[in-house]
């Protein structure tokens, strides 16, 4: 049986989901992506001593606002009001792992809201550390968990 697509009407023009006779519920969305740099620019970083400033800093604001501007970004998107959007970030031996979490009460889900802001903060790493490697490698970005709304709770790496 193939899945009907949501966002495609019955004559096969893209259309946003209408959410409107949905239930409101807690809805969580986790994602998480890294970023590859060369050990001088990791050392850099996690010193603080990157030539733009506040690599990190500024990663974390770009990655909340990133994630609350999301419908302007992806077209089918809805604008929800997002009840918070927390991005973390940890050392790895040879990059950055960033995390972000989005929340809200509605009537639609938030994982491309956490997908979104974890991006930002990735290509804002990119570009706060770029004058020390240009050759990042950006990668693994992909949703971790999900909770709430109709199919309920799900992890990566559950059975489908």
């Amino acid at each position: 049986m193939t899945p009907s697509l949501t966002h495609i009407d019955a004559q096969g023009t893209a259309r946003m989901v209408d959410v409107g006779e949905k239930a409101q519920t807690q809805r969580v969305a986790v994602a998480s992506g890294r970023i590859t740099m060369s050990a001088a620019a990791l050392a850099a970083v996690r010193a603080g001593d990157a030539p733009k400033g506040d690599v990190l800093g500024t990663a974390r604001i770009a990655g909340i606002m990133g994630g609350k501007r999301t419908a302007d970004l992806i077209p089918m998107c809805h604008p929800l009001p997002i009840d918070a959007i927390n991005v973390e970030f940890a050392f790895e031996d040879d990059g950055i792992r960033v995390t972000a979490t989005a929340s809200l009460n509605g009537k639609t889900g938030v994982e491309m809201e956490a997908l979104t802001a974890t991006s930002i903060a990735l290509l804002t790493i990119y570009d706060m550390a770029k004058a020390l490697d240009k050759g990042m490698v950006i990668n693994q970005v992909r949703l971790i968990e999900k909770r709430g709304g109709k199919s309920g709770h799900w992890r990566a790496g559950d059975a489908a």
